[in-house]
């Protein structure tokens, strides 16, 4: 078995969006439809109920992903804090 595989259910997608949480902006490493881990400059404690913002852009506007969610890990990488997340809510909206 693969580390951390019982906790992944969702097929992940690298892709670099920018995510704004607590008045800091970050970038997303990749993403599923029920996590995401991004780099920021902070971290959080895992456990932590936590809310942000992905910016989506589409072929005629931006789009707002606000997402609810869990913290599950929290890690120092290359100069930032790579943050996984587990989507408890999200809502797509104009920007």
């Amino acid at each position: 078995m693969k580390p951390n595989s019982e906790q992944r259910h969702d097929e992940r997608v690298a892709v670099a969006l920018p995510v704004h949480m607590d008045k800091m902006t970050g970038v997303t490493r990749d993403v599923s439809a029920s996590g995401i881990c991004f780099d920021i400059d902070a971290g959080y404690a895992a456990g932590s109920e936590v809310n942000f913002v992905i910016e989506v852009a589409t072929f005629n506007e931006k789009m707002l992903l606000k997402c609810r969610g869990h913290v599950v890990r929290s890690e120092q990488h290359d100069g930032k804090v790579s943050v996984a997340v587990q989507i408890a809510e999200s809502v797509m909206e104009s920007a």
